[in-house]
Parts: structure tokens; C-alpha cells; sequence
């Protein structure tokens, strides 16, 4: 800090650093703070030194000229935000004043030296990012540095842009971790079931073994036993021989020895002797003696049958039949108008060849029981069956074969084909400009559980598949809201447990107007209503021979017809083209007004009736016999007629010159049918399915 005069300072005139410090004023919109003085002090007044100050706040001032030159073009910045940098906040605006202060000698006459640590600098917070070059930045940096083309965002918004992406990527691996350990889980039991098939296996090894090592044991038993015996047998034989051929020897030793000494004997004694002996010798040699061995020492060959065995053995590689196949139950949209597709399951350890599959159908009362059967070969567990009727129950079992026999039959389970697809009732579709009511007829013998509606804008170009669906509809009928003035391709479909029928034949709604046709089951027996259902016309030539019998469907009294029923809310606008010369009776009516009474004469219709009697034109708009004091001046030859279920209103235009007539306020609590009469010979021509005109709208 120094203490000299201002036009002491360095470099730079006094005239020059008075309007530097005015512009920056005039930049941070200072010029009213109470806190600066009105006008410059004296030029003895110290001042700080321009050498002197702190680099601190020469790089702002700096910056805030070059900013000033950028972000304004000579209009006053007092309000102005600058983004970049926060040049705007409070803490800023406090050091210009505080250096405004020093250079107008606000500050004491002993001037301290006014440091503003580096560090400030330094940690001052980035307000911004720059997304070429992915990092943050400060304001300044922005302006005046490399970053200045770059696209940035503010900080926090790169902040939660982040974020979002680390919650993306979070989700992502915790998506990634709940399928590695489903795909873990997986192998893991894979990994059991193999365990258990070999280790069942090897179960079935080692008892077959066993059972075959039992076996041979017990033939080497048996074997060794009947060699003991037999070497039993021949060895007692043997020496049954060999005692008896001993004793033969001794007893021949023994006459020797006796014929000896008879021998040796004198003649009278060995006579007598001789004899006896000769008697025994004749005994010993007639006893036949054995010389022939019982039991030869050669052994005989034994043939060891091991059939059994061999049996055995091939057990351990025969595959056991298979057991009961399960027959799956029936998968949504499984099935065809003409078609299922059955599917079962076999136990894992089975081996199975092929598969007998066998159908019949179901009929109430009658299930399972003098049913034609007819069954099918396949080598899969699914097998789709054709050939079917449309929404019909069929019943299926399965049996498994290989080459050690058949299962048993599995469990029955019932299929059903999908339905035929409706048809629609295109004679019986009302429509208005916000929607539409679709009617139709099953198609099947049986019940279905739902119908789905299909829409298709018509007129969008490039329009492709189905725009709109209405699921779940219990009847034969739906009211469909619509967008106005477009044109509709409508299909239907059934649906049951085995899936959707295919489409209907389409039909065609229109919503730029209501739409209905005359009921000819209404109709007079004096009128005849046009083959396009839009004309009522009272012939010249009949003659009427009284009236018809009386009847709750037909007009009998008045010669009238009823268009059909318009069931949509909403506003519906038609109208009728007259002659002015005709008597004639327009409006609505309810569905059970009587028909033995004139329209308008009961509290169950409203009309409007215009009557000619040359040269007076009357008009009357009739509600249960009573009509407002109304004069009509011009004859309308086209009468717009309107609507309005929501407010409960009918109203009468003339077309041709866009003129209100009447409006009733009705009692609606149901809807109504469009009515319209003839007293003398004439037509009616009705024109609806047309927008309804502007001047119709405020009514």
C-alpha cells in the first residue's frame, strides 16, 4: 500500500482508473448502494498503488471487463445472471465494493494490506462440466480457455446424469447377478441329477454283480457237492469189489489147502472126503464171481450249464420298461380352430423308444365312455394333433414303449381347440363420432370365455396390424370409443382355454356421424322401406283398407316406422329430407312406445310434426299431447335433428338455412330410436353418417 497522490500512479493515468473503476460499478450495479458515496473524493485522497494490487483482484477485474465485453452490448447489467462463473454473488460484489472503497478513500488513512489468500482461488468449486471433454470446469474457463466450443451442462445436472447411469449399470449387474445364480441354481441341480442317475446306476451295477457272484457260488456248491458224492459213490463200489474178490481168494486158498490134505488121506477116508469136497467145490464154482469193475476211473465230462448266469449278465445292460408317462395340462394359446399341440413328461432315468398317443373326444354326460378312439406314434414328448373341431374337448393319454415292454397309460387330461371366429352383424353396428357399438354372433356351439375386439385405422397411411384392442369382453356386443372423423377396420376374435380364434370377416365403422338403418319389423303395413334401410315411402296407389290388427312390434295406427336403436352416449346427428308439402312426423321414440297411438301423443316419444293445408304451414313439437306456441316462418326442406344423451336434449334445425327451431329437454333413461311417420302419400330420405355442421355444435 502506499500513500501517493493519485496522479502518482504507475503507468496508467488517474482519468483512466476512475472510469475503469465506473464501469465496474456500473457492471455490478453499485451505483445505489448505500454503501459508496455519491461522488469521487479528493485528489489528495490516497489511493492504493496500481503495482500493488493483489493479483487476486486484478485477474477479476480483468475478467470482468473481457466479461462485461462479452455478455453485454451496452444496456445496463444490474439484473443480469451470468452463468459462468457466479460473477453475480454476493461474496464478489463485497470485494468490488470493498476495492471501490480503497480507491475513494473510504478506507482510513492508514492503509493495511488487503491479501486474499490463494487458496480461494483454488478451491473455488467447478459450476460446470464439459461433456466433449468429460470433466469440470470452472466458468471462466469456459469463456476464455480451450472449453469455450464445448458443450457444457451445469454441474449438478452432469451430476445426476451420472448417478442415473450408475443406477442403470447397478441394475444391470443385479439383473446379471440374479441370472448367474438362476444359471448357477441350474447347474447345480443338473449336477445332483447326474450325481444320482450314476449313482443309482452303480447301485444297479453292483447289486447285479453281487447277484451273479451269489449265483455262481451257489453252482460251485451244488458242483462240488455232486463230485462228492459221486467220488463217495464209486470208491464204496470199489471196495465193495475189492472185499468180496478178497474173500473169494480165501475161500479158494482155503479148498486148495483142503483138496491137499484130502490128497495125503488114505483111500477110504479120502473117498469120503472127496466127496463132501466135491460138493463144496461144486457150491464155490457155481457162485458166479464179479470180475468186472462197477466204477470206471475215468472221469466223466460235466457240462456245466450257465445259462442263468449268462441271464444274469445280460441284465445288468437290459433296459427296464418305462414307467407312466405325465400328460402336461393344456398351455395357453396352445391349441387352433383345427389343432392342439399335447405335450408330456417321462421320468429322467427312463429310455423310452416311442410313444403311443390316443384321443377321444369329450361330450357332456358321455366322457370316456363309447367314444371313438384314434391313436398316434411318436418319437417326441409333444405331437400336435390336427384334424380337430373347433372348439371341442378332446381327451389325451400317453403310454412309453422301449424294447422290454409298454408302460403304463398316463393320466387323462382334457384339450380344447380354439374357437371359430365370430362373425359380425355388420347390419347391427352403430357408430357416432366417438364411438362405436359392435355386435356380432358366436360362431360356436358352444360357450367361449371372452372375445377380443381388433381395430385398424383405415385411413393412416402405412397403417399396418392392429392399432387398437378391446380384451375380455363377456357378450356379443361392445361399445368402443374412437377417435371422430376417422374410418375403422374392425375384426373379432373368440378366445376359450386353448387359445384365440383366427379374425373375423372385418367390417367397416365410419366415425364422422351416427349411422343407423329403418327396422322394417317396425314398419306400417302402408310403408315400404328402401333396400339400403334409408328411405320410408307411402305409395299413392294403396289404398288403405282399415286399420291392421293391433301389435306390440309394428305401427298400426300411425303409419310410421322406427329407425334402430342408437345405444351409444353421445351426441348423434342425422337429418331428413322433406318436401314442404308433405304432413310428416320426425324424432325419437323409446323402444316400448305404444304402437297404436300417434308420435308425440304419449310421454315415451318427441317429435317434431309439420302439417300443409294450402296455403298454412304447421309446425308442432309434440311431447305426451302438448306442443310450444312456436311460429315457423321459412319450411325447412332438409330438418337436422340432434341428439344429445349427455344433457338429455333434441333438437331441431333447419338445415338449409342453419336455423334453430326447438330443442326439448327429455327425461332419457334409456335409449331411444329414431322415428319417423307419413300421413299422406310421400317419402322420407334420411341422410346420417355425416359430420355434424358447426352451427349444430352450440346447441
Amino acid at each position: 500500500m502506499t500513500s501517493e497522490p493519485r496522479g502518482a500512479v504507475k503507468g496508467k493515468p488517474q482519468r483512466d482508473l476512475e472510469e475503469d473503476v465506473d464501469e465496474l460499478v456500473h457492471l455490478y450495479g453499485l451505483e445505489d448502494d448505500d454503501e459508496l458515496g455519491d461522488e469521487f473524493v479528493n485528489v489528495n485522497t490516497p489511493r492504493i498503488e496500481i503495482s500493488e494490487y493483489s493479483p487476486y483482484m486484478m485477474a477479476r477485474r480483468e475478467a470482468a471487463m473481457e466479461q462485461r465485453d462479452w455478455r453485454c452490448s451496452g444496456e445496463a447489467a444490474e439484473a443480469e445472471d451470468l452463468s459462468f462463473g457466479g460473477w453475480g454473488s454476493e461474496g464478489q460484489c463485497q470485494d468490488l465494493r470493498e476495492a471501490y472503497r480503497y480507491t475513494h478513500g473510504r478506507a482510513s488513512e492508514e492503509y493495511e494490506c488487503y491479501v486474499i489468500p490463494e487458496e480461494e482461488d483454488e478451491e473455488e468449486a467447478a459450476d460446470v462440466f464439459c461433456v466433449t471433454c468429460k470433466t469440470p470446469i470452472r466458468a471462466l474457463e469456459k469463456v476464455l480457455d480451450e472449453h469455450k466450443e464445448h458443450e457444457v451442462i451445469p454441474l449438478s445436472k452432469a451430476l445426476e446424469s451420472a448417478k442415473d447411469e450408475i443406477h442403470k449399470n447397478m441394475y444391470k449387474l443385479e439383473t446379471q447377478i440374479i441370472e448367474m445364480e438362476n444359471f448357477a441354481s441350474h447347474l447345480e441341480e443338473v449336477f445332483i441329477t447326474v450325481e444320482e442317475n450314476f449313482g443309482r446306476q452303480e447301485q444297479n451295477f453292483e447289486y447285479h454283480y453281487n447277484e451273479i457272484l451269489e449265483t455262481l457260488a451257489q453252482k460251485y456248491e451244488s458242483k462240488i457237492q455232486a463230485l462228492v458224492e459221486k467220488k463217495k459213490e464209486r470208491l464204496e463200489a470199489l471196495y465193495g469189489q475189492l472185499v468180496s474178490c478178497g474173500e473169494n481168494l480165501d475161500t479158494c486158498k482155503e479148498l486148495m489147502e483142503t483138496v491137499e490134505e484130502i490128497c495125503h488121506e488114505e483111500k477110504v477116508d479120502f473117498i469120503k472126503d472127496a466127496m463132501a469136497m466135491a460138493d463144496r467145490l461144486r457150491q464155490f464154482l457155481e457162485t458166479k464171481t464179479d470180475v468186472e469193475i462197477s466204477a470206471q476211473p475215468a472221469l466223466e465230462d460235466q457240462n456245466l450249464d450257465f445259462s442263468d448266469v449268462e441271464q444274469l449278465l445280460g441284465s445288468i445292460n437290459t433296459i427296464p420298461a418305462p414307467s407312466a408317462p405325465v400328460i402336461n395340462p393344456q398351455a395357453p394359446n396352445s391349441a387352433t380352430g383345427s389343432s392342439v399341440r399335447v405335450c408330456w413328461s417321462l421320468y429322467s432315468d427312463d429310455t423310452v423308444e416311442s410313444y403311443q398317443l390316443s384321443c377321444r373326444p369329450v361330450q357332456e354326460g358321455s366322457r370316456g365312455k363309447d367314444q371313438a378312439e384314434f391313436t398316434m406314434t411318436v418319437k417326441e414328448t409333444y405331437c400336435s394333433v390336427t384334424n380337430l373341431v373347433p372348439n371341442t374337448q378332446y381327451e389325451f393319454w400317453v403310454t412309453a414303449q422301449n424294447r422290454a415292454g409298454v408302460s403304463p397309460a398316463s393320466e387323462c387330461a382334457v384339450y380344447m381347440t380354439a374357437p371359430s371366429p365370430p362373425v359380425i352383424k355388420t347390419k347391427e353396428v352403430r357408430s357416432c363420432e366417438e364411438a362405436a357399438l359392435i355386435c356380432w354372433e358366436s360362431g360356436n356351439l358352444n360357450p367361449v370365455d371372452s372375445y377380443t375386439v381388433e381395430l385398424t385405422q383405415a385411413e393412416t397411411p402405412g397403417a399396418s396390424g392392429v392399432t387398437e384392442s378391446v380384451v375380455g369382453i363377456p357378450t356379443c356386443a361392445s361399445l368402443v370409443q374412437l377417435q371422430p372423423r376417422q374410418s375403422y377396420t374392425i375384426y373379432v376374435r373368440a378366445l376359450n382355454v386353448g387359445g384365440p380364434s383366427a379374425r373375423s370377416e372385418p367390417a367397416t365403422v365410419h366415425t364422422t356421424g351416427s349411422y343407423f338403418r329403418l327396422n322394417e319389423q317396425t314398419c306400417h303395413p302402408w310403408l315400404t322401406v328402401s333396400e339400403d334401410g334409408l328411405t320410408a315411402v307411402r305409395s299413392e296407389r294403396r289404398t288403405p283398407a282399415g286399420e291392421p290388427p293391433p301389435s306390440n312390434t309394428h305401427f298400426t295406427r300411425c303409419v310410421a316406422v322406427m329407425g334402430d336403436l342408437i345405444p351409444v352416449r353421445g351426441r348423434h346427428y342425422w337429418e331428413v329430407e322433406v318436401d314442404e308439402h308433405l304432413d310428416y312426423t320426425v324424432g325419437v321414440a323409446f323402444e316400448d312406445v305404444p304402437k297404436q297411438e300417434e308420435l308425440g301423443a304419449n310421454c315415451l316419444s318427441w317429435c317434431m310434426r309439420h302439417t300443409w293445408a294450402k296455403p298454412r304451414h304447421k309446425y308442432e313439437f309434440l311431447h305426451n299431447k302438448m306442443t310450444p306456441d312456436i311460429r315457423i316462418t321459412v319450411s325447412p326442406k332438409k330438418i337436422g335433428i340432434l341428439l344429445d344423451y349427455e344433457n338429455s336434449k333434441l333438437s331441431f334445425f333447419n338445415v338449409d338455412i342453419s336455423q334453430h327451431l326447438y330443442t326439448f329437454s327429455c327425461q332419457l333413461h334409456q335409449f331411444v330410436h329414431p322415428c319417423f311417420s307419413l300421413e299422406k302419400p310421400g317419402c322420407l330420405k334420411i341422410h346420417n353418417g355425416i359430420s355434424m355442421p358447426k352451427h349444430v355444435t352450440f346447441y
